[in-house]
């Protein structure tokens, strides 16, 4: 069963796909990424194609649900990404988001956001939202807030020995 896109007013959101490699390479390779959450070595669009078949798509297969690209509808431009994701080391579903960095501060981060964390609720059949954020990441913790998640605790995932900061909903 193909997940079902989503639409907000000025947002498609649409389950990632091979076809959206070159954005999965720009937007993994932006420094903000990176720092924020982490270098996924992907160099390459194939790489990225490669990353979509074997992270993306079984996690969509396993939970009918996953990573969305966020695509602009007046001009049909993808702007990044927005994702509910099983995670190991995170007994509740998490809720991440990355844009490109021309499209940050327009909006576009939270009426994705927002869609998709009510889809996780009302069509997924999650009971609870999490987040995870570095220290560092204060734009994202302020949306996270905005979602109306409340920081819960310091949490370390297994294989990463930094701190993130988690809330839920």
């Amino acid at each position: 069963m193909k997940p079902k896109a989503f639409e907000t007013e000025r947002l498609t959101l649409t389950p990632v796909s091979t076809d959206d490699a070159e954005l999965i390479f720009r937007l993994y390779n932006e420094p903000k990424f990176i720092e924020f959450i982490g270098d996924k070595n992907i160099r390459s669009v194939e790489d990225a194609d490669r990353y979509i078949k074997e992270k993306f798509h079984p996690h969509i297969e396993q939970f009918g649900f996953g990573n969305y690209v966020i695509t602009r509808k007046s001009d049909g431009i993808k702007l990044g990404t927005v994702g509910v994701f099983g995670r190991e080391g995170l007994e509740v579903h998490d809720i991440g988001f990355a844009l490109l960095p021309e499209f940050e501060n327009g909006g576009y981060a939270l009426e994705a956001a927002q869609k998709l964390f009510e889809a996780a609720i009302s069509e997924f059949g999650l009971k609870k939202i999490s987040a995870i954020t570095t220290h560092a990441n204060l734009k994202s913790q302020k949306l996270i807030a905005k979602l109306g998640m409340k920081f819960v605790k310091n949490v370390r995932l297994p294989g990463d020995g930094e701190e993130l900061r988690y809330f839920e909903s």
